[in-house]
């Protein structure tokens, strides 16, 4: 039974989807260490890692192409209506737009192979271009405090208010579609630099919002109007930064979610023959997830048996996350006596005992 379980184990990774990559070209191929030999859980990861990168790859070139199309619109709109003050809104957006450009180089950065230098990557470039988008939001929330308040002291009622209506509701439109792109395909892959590009994005969308909302107020003869909803979007911007800013921050700093250190343990704790659990470490590199782990067996096991347990914890581990990259499995006998003895001091981390 077992045996038939392990051809069946062995036939289904034989047949690894990532054979439909063959036909890209070889320095494709190297580059994401596609093996036309093997075809194991290794490779399964890697072909995961590539149509992952090659997603959110997509999905910035979509959202850059959404933005500018909305631009160029909207460039048509200030020819026809020559609102100086549309003119300025339409460059805000259309220079937000290319904020997208450091996370798509980010992507492609992270498809070169790790140097020396460079150990884990260039991963972490998404994260570090994390740190531009949030600092574009905050700098939109700026923006939209400042002209409030001096509409506030100076209010003036709007010109061509049909041509500004439509422009705003073209802006809203098509910043709103990016967001829910982004915001999509970044939760999906675990890219909370996209996540907080698509929400870049929403506030532009709601900036426009307040550009209709000003010209409503202009066609009812209230032009206080305006700044009131821009000093409310600006406080929905800061919000929307805090949020961003703090997703950045978990990921520069390695901090992980903590539910999924539980589910770790809960994969390992199924694994016949782990007496403890003494370290599990995690950490995002961009969209990909790295594993630190030490369990404890029996000293009395032969090494090719730890070799095999270890061997199971990747494999169940591997199932259990979609976006490990990559795993180290250490292990320690479970005895008495330490065998630490030398470097004892240097694990903060407790031993979680498996009960039998």
């Amino acid at each position: 039974m077992s045996n038939q379980s392990d051809r069946n184990h062995h036939h289904h990774h034989e047949h690894s989807p990532i054979q439909q990559y063959q036909w890209l070209p070889n320095w494709v191929t190297a580059r994401f260490h596609f093996l036309s030999h093997s075809h194991g859980h290794q490779d399964l990861i890697t072909e995961s890692a590539f149509q992952k990168n090659q997603e959110g790859i997509r999905t910035i070139w979509i959202a850059l192409t959404i933005l500018m199309v909305t631009a160029l619109l909207q460039l048509v709109i200030v020819y026809f209506s020559r609102s100086v003050s549309l003119l300025a809104d339409t460059a805000h957006n259309l220079g937000d737009g290319l904020n997208s450009i450091p996370l798509l180089i980010a992507f492609y950065l992270a498809r070169r192979l790790p140097t020396r230098r460079y150990n884990y990557g260039f991963g972490r470039a998404e994260d570090v271009a994390g740190i531009f988008i949030v600092l574009s939001i905050a700098v939109s929330a700026v923006i939209i405090f400042t002209q409030s308040f001096q509409r506030l002291i100076n209010p003036q009622p709007l010109n061509n208010l049909g041509w500004i209506a439509a422009a705003a509701i073209l802006g809203f439109l098509g910043n709103e579609a990016v967001a829910i792109l982004q915001i999509r395909v970044g939760k999906k892959i675990n890219s909370v630099a996209m996540v907080a590009d698509g929400q870049h994005a929403r506030t532009d969308g709601l900036t426009s919002l307040a550009v209709l909302a000003a010209a409503g107020g202009s066609w009812l003869g209230y032009p206080i109007v305006d700044p009131i909803i821009g000093f409310l979007i600006g406080i929905v911007i800061l919000f929307i930064t805090w949020d961003a800013g703090k997703s950045i921050w978990y990921r520069l700093m390695d901090a992980v979610d903590p539910e999924l250190v539980d589910n770790a343990e809960k994969v390992i704790v199924e694994i016949d023959n782990v007496i403890a659990i003494r370290r599990i470490r995690m950490r995002w590199v961009g969209h990909s997830l790295y594993m630190d782990i030490t369990i404890c067996v029996s000293p009395d096991l032969k090494t090719s048996d730890t070799h095999q347990i270890s061997e199971q914890v990747r494999h169940a581990l591997q199932h259990e996350f979609a976006n490990l990259t990559d795993i180290h499995v250490h292990v320690d006998p479970w005895v008495d006596e330490i065998y630490h003895d030398m470097t004892v001091g240097y694990d903060p981390l407790p031993t979680l005992m498996i009960e039998e």
